[in-house]
Protein backbone atom coordinates (compact mmCIF):
# COMPACT_ATOMS: atom_id res chain seq x y z
CA UNK A 1 0.00 0.00 0.00
CA UNK A 2 1.25 3.73 -0.38
CA UNK A 3 3.28 5.74 1.62
CA UNK A 4 1.87 9.67 1.00
CA UNK A 5 3.75 12.39 3.61
CA UNK A 6 5.43 9.78 5.39
CA UNK A 7 1.95 7.67 6.43
CA UNK A 8 1.11 4.26 5.24
CA UNK A 9 -2.15 3.48 4.43
CA UNK A 10 -4.67 0.86 3.42
CA UNK A 11 -7.04 1.86 0.68
CA UNK A 12 -10.22 0.24 0.27
CA UNK A 13 -12.71 0.48 -3.07
CA UNK A 14 -10.28 3.23 -4.17
CA UNK A 15 -12.73 2.81 -7.41
CA UNK A 16 -16.03 4.59 -5.65
CA UNK A 17 -16.06 8.21 -5.91
CA UNK A 18 -19.25 10.86 -5.53
CA UNK A 19 -19.04 9.97 -1.26
CA UNK A 20 -17.55 11.73 1.26
CA UNK A 21 -14.26 9.50 2.01
CA UNK A 22 -14.30 8.07 4.89
CA UNK A 23 -10.55 7.43 7.35
CA UNK A 24 -9.97 5.27 10.09
CA UNK A 25 -8.14 6.38 12.73
CA UNK A 26 -6.98 4.10 15.23
CA UNK A 27 -6.10 4.94 19.05
CA UNK A 28 -2.97 4.86 20.92
CA UNK A 29 -0.45 2.39 20.28
CA UNK A 30 -2.14 1.04 17.36
CA UNK A 31 -1.69 0.72 13.60
CA UNK A 32 -4.41 0.15 10.91
CA UNK A 33 -4.80 -3.25 12.25
CA UNK A 34 -6.42 -2.09 14.84
CA UNK A 35 -9.30 -1.63 12.69
CA UNK A 36 -11.23 -5.22 12.41
CA UNK A 37 -11.88 -6.32 8.32
CA UNK A 38 -15.61 -5.44 9.00
CA UNK A 39 -14.47 -1.86 9.64
CA UNK A 40 -11.45 -1.23 6.88
CA UNK A 41 -13.66 -2.59 4.48
CA UNK A 42 -17.15 -0.84 4.64
CA UNK A 43 -19.32 -1.74 2.07
CA UNK A 44 -20.28 0.67 -0.32
CA UNK A 45 -18.05 3.41 0.78
CA UNK A 46 -14.05 4.68 0.01
CA UNK A 47 -12.13 3.69 3.18
CA UNK A 48 -8.50 4.81 4.51
CA UNK A 49 -6.79 3.16 7.27
CA UNK A 50 -3.95 5.05 8.47
CA UNK A 51 -0.47 4.45 10.64
CA UNK A 52 -0.29 7.98 12.65
CA UNK A 53 3.27 8.89 12.79
CA UNK A 54 5.77 6.42 14.15
CA UNK A 55 3.57 3.93 14.20
CA UNK A 56 3.01 0.32 12.14
CA UNK A 57 4.42 0.83 8.67
CA UNK A 58 4.85 5.17 9.08
CA UNK A 59 7.72 6.44 9.20
CA UNK A 60 8.79 9.17 11.58
CA UNK A 61 8.51 10.06 15.49
CA UNK A 62 5.13 9.77 17.58
CA UNK A 63 4.15 12.84 18.73
CA UNK A 64 3.23 13.81 22.56
CA UNK A 65 0.49 16.53 21.47
CA UNK A 66 -3.25 15.53 19.68
CA UNK A 67 -2.72 18.89 17.63
CA UNK A 68 0.57 17.36 16.24
CA UNK A 69 -1.09 14.47 14.66
CA UNK A 70 -4.23 16.20 13.50
CA UNK A 71 -1.39 18.77 11.16
CA UNK A 72 0.21 15.47 9.71
CA UNK A 73 -3.42 14.38 8.86
CA UNK A 74 -4.28 17.04 7.58
CA UNK A 75 -0.57 17.65 5.62
CA UNK A 76 -2.06 14.18 4.35
CA UNK A 77 -4.91 14.89 3.04
CA UNK A 78 -4.18 18.05 1.33
CA UNK A 79 -1.35 15.77 -0.44
CA UNK A 80 -3.76 13.50 -1.95
CA UNK A 81 -6.30 15.92 -2.38
CA UNK A 82 -9.16 14.50 -0.54
CA UNK A 83 -11.52 17.73 -0.32
CA UNK A 84 -14.54 15.57 1.71
CA UNK A 85 -14.17 12.87 4.59
CA UNK A 86 -15.96 11.52 7.26
CA UNK A 87 -13.29 10.80 9.96
CA UNK A 88 -13.79 8.00 12.18
CA UNK A 89 -11.65 7.88 15.29
CA UNK A 90 -11.04 5.50 18.13
CA UNK A 91 -10.17 6.70 21.27
CA UNK A 92 -7.15 8.86 20.77
CA UNK A 93 -8.05 9.27 16.85
CA UNK A 94 -11.46 10.79 17.66
CA UNK A 95 -9.16 13.52 19.57
CA UNK A 96 -7.35 13.90 16.41
CA UNK A 97 -10.94 13.89 14.28
CA UNK A 98 -12.35 16.68 16.92
CA UNK A 99 -9.34 18.48 16.28
CA UNK A 100 -9.40 18.40 13.10
CA UNK A 101 -13.12 18.95 12.72
CA UNK A 102 -12.51 22.47 14.82
CA UNK A 103 -9.55 23.36 12.76
CA UNK A 104 -10.59 22.08 8.99
CA UNK A 105 -14.08 22.21 9.22
CA UNK A 106 -15.44 22.99 5.45
CA UNK A 107 -13.42 19.19 4.44
CA UNK A 108 -15.16 17.15 7.39
CA UNK A 109 -18.52 16.39 6.48
CA UNK A 110 -19.23 14.17 9.31
CA UNK A 111 -17.77 12.42 11.96
CA UNK A 112 -17.49 9.07 14.13
CA UNK A 113 -16.18 8.95 17.74
CA UNK A 114 -15.80 5.39 19.33
CA UNK A 115 -14.93 5.96 22.80
CA UNK A 116 -13.81 9.09 23.15
CA UNK A 117 -14.09 12.38 25.41
CA UNK A 118 -13.88 15.48 25.22
CA UNK A 119 -11.23 15.50 27.76
CA UNK A 120 -9.07 11.97 27.84
CA UNK A 121 -7.14 12.18 31.34
CA UNK A 122 -4.29 9.10 31.93
CA UNK A 123 -4.10 7.25 34.79
CA UNK A 124 -0.91 8.22 36.56
CA UNK A 125 0.11 5.12 36.56
CA UNK A 126 0.07 4.47 32.92
CA UNK A 127 2.05 7.59 32.56
CA UNK A 128 5.02 6.41 34.43
CA UNK A 129 5.04 2.67 33.79
CA UNK A 130 5.08 3.14 29.94
CA UNK A 131 7.47 6.11 30.26
CA UNK A 132 10.17 3.36 31.19
CA UNK A 133 11.35 0.15 29.46
CA UNK A 134 11.46 -1.69 32.35
CA UNK A 135 7.79 -1.56 32.68
CA UNK A 136 6.13 -0.92 29.80
CA UNK A 137 4.82 -4.98 29.49
CA UNK A 138 3.10 -3.77 32.19
CA UNK A 139 1.68 -0.41 30.89
CA UNK A 140 0.41 -2.24 27.97
CA UNK A 141 -0.86 -5.64 30.63
CA UNK A 142 -2.98 -2.64 32.20
CA UNK A 143 -4.07 -0.69 29.40
CA UNK A 144 -6.08 -4.62 28.27
CA UNK A 145 -7.01 -4.88 31.41
CA UNK A 146 -9.10 -1.84 31.50
CA UNK A 147 -10.05 -2.03 28.08
CA UNK A 148 -12.02 -5.06 27.36
CA UNK A 149 -15.50 -5.90 28.81
CA UNK A 150 -15.39 -9.55 31.12
CA UNK A 151 -16.97 -10.97 28.17
CA UNK A 152 -14.20 -10.35 25.57
CA UNK A 153 -12.21 -13.91 24.57
CA UNK A 154 -8.72 -14.74 25.87
CA UNK A 155 -7.68 -15.29 22.40
CA UNK A 156 -9.11 -11.47 21.23
CA UNK A 157 -6.85 -9.71 23.93
CA UNK A 158 -3.84 -11.93 23.68
CA UNK A 159 -3.85 -11.24 19.91
CA UNK A 160 -4.04 -7.19 21.12
CA UNK A 161 -1.47 -7.48 23.59
CA UNK A 162 1.32 -8.76 20.98
CA UNK A 163 -0.19 -6.29 18.76
CA UNK A 164 0.63 -3.35 21.00
CA UNK A 165 4.03 -4.73 22.37
CA UNK A 166 5.51 -4.43 18.79
CA UNK A 167 5.02 -0.27 19.29
CA UNK A 168 8.64 1.43 20.01
CA UNK A 169 8.09 2.56 23.84
CA UNK A 170 8.59 6.25 23.19
CA UNK A 171 5.30 6.25 20.52
CA UNK A 172 2.81 4.76 22.98
CA UNK A 173 4.24 7.03 26.17
CA UNK A 174 4.23 10.01 23.87
CA UNK A 175 0.73 8.57 23.04
CA UNK A 176 -0.66 8.47 26.51
CA UNK A 177 1.48 12.36 26.84
CA UNK A 178 -1.18 13.07 24.41
CA UNK A 179 -4.34 12.11 25.33
CA UNK A 180 -3.62 13.34 29.09
CA UNK A 181 -3.23 16.88 28.05
CA UNK A 182 -6.12 16.57 25.41
CA UNK A 183 -8.87 18.75 26.31
CA UNK A 184 -11.60 20.06 24.36
CA UNK A 185 -14.30 20.66 26.92
CA UNK A 186 -15.17 24.18 26.48
CA UNK A 187 -14.85 23.85 22.43
CA UNK A 188 -17.91 21.40 21.85
CA UNK A 189 -20.47 23.42 20.96
CA UNK A 190 -18.78 24.79 18.05
CA UNK A 191 -18.29 21.65 16.47
CA UNK A 192 -21.28 21.39 13.33
CA UNK A 193 -20.99 18.14 11.86
CA UNK A 194 -23.18 15.58 11.89
CA UNK A 195 -21.82 12.83 14.10
CA UNK A 196 -22.23 9.44 15.45
CA UNK A 197 -20.98 8.77 18.80
CA UNK A 198 -20.19 5.16 20.23
CA UNK A 199 -19.49 3.89 23.93
CA UNK A 200 -19.34 0.32 24.57
CA UNK A 201 -21.23 -0.21 27.69
CA UNK A 202 -18.82 -1.67 30.02
CA UNK A 203 -15.84 1.21 29.05
CA UNK A 204 -13.00 1.61 31.44
CA UNK A 205 -10.75 3.46 29.88
CA UNK A 206 -13.81 6.26 28.70
CA UNK A 207 -16.62 5.93 30.36
CA UNK A 208 -19.79 6.07 29.14
CA UNK A 209 -20.47 9.16 31.23
CA UNK A 210 -18.10 11.41 28.85
CA UNK A 211 -19.83 9.94 25.40
CA UNK A 212 -22.81 11.26 26.86
CA UNK A 213 -21.37 14.72 27.24
CA UNK A 214 -20.41 14.41 23.70
CA UNK A 215 -23.82 13.91 22.38
CA UNK A 216 -25.64 16.35 24.81
CA UNK A 217 -23.22 18.59 24.00
CA UNK A 218 -22.38 18.59 19.97
CA UNK A 219 -25.40 20.00 18.53
CA UNK A 220 -26.34 16.96 16.02
CA UNK A 221 -24.87 14.22 17.78
CA UNK A 222 -26.40 11.31 18.48
CA UNK A 223 -25.34 8.38 20.96
CA UNK A 224 -25.27 4.30 20.30
CA UNK A 225 -24.64 2.46 23.24
CA UNK A 226 -23.24 -1.16 22.32
CA UNK A 227 -23.94 -3.54 24.75
CA UNK A 228 -21.58 -6.50 25.90
CA UNK A 229 -18.11 -4.46 24.94
CA UNK A 230 -15.21 -2.15 26.44
CA UNK A 231 -13.11 0.83 25.25
CA UNK A 232 -12.35 -2.38 22.59
CA UNK A 233 -15.57 -1.94 21.36
CA UNK A 234 -14.71 -2.32 17.61
CA UNK A 235 -12.90 -5.37 17.84
CA UNK A 236 -15.35 -6.75 20.30
CA UNK A 237 -18.61 -6.15 18.49
CA UNK A 238 -17.19 -4.88 15.01
CA UNK A 239 -20.10 -6.31 13.13
CA UNK A 240 -22.76 -4.17 15.58
CA UNK A 241 -20.09 -0.83 14.89
CA UNK A 242 -19.85 -1.36 11.25
CA UNK A 243 -23.43 -1.85 11.27
CA UNK A 244 -23.72 1.62 13.14
CA UNK A 245 -21.18 3.35 11.14
CA UNK A 246 -22.66 2.45 7.14
CA UNK A 247 -26.35 3.31 8.75
CA UNK A 248 -24.55 6.94 9.59
CA UNK A 249 -22.70 7.02 6.52
CA UNK A 250 -25.50 6.16 3.98
CA UNK A 251 -27.94 8.76 6.17
CA UNK A 252 -25.16 11.82 5.25
CA UNK A 253 -25.00 10.60 1.60
CA UNK A 254 -28.68 10.29 1.14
Amino acid sequence: MPIVENLYYHLYQEHLVGKSAVILLHGAGGNYLSWPPEMRRLSGFRVYALDLPGHGKSSGHGHQSISAYADAIKKWMEAITLNQVVLVGHSMGSAIALTLALDDNDRISGLILIGCGARLRVSPVLLEDSASITTFQTSIDTIMKWSFSLQASKRLVELTTNRMAEIRPSVLHGDLVACDSFDLTDQLEKITQPSLILCGEEDKMTPLSLSRQLASTIRNATLQVVPEAGHMVVLEQPKIVASAVIQFLEGLSG
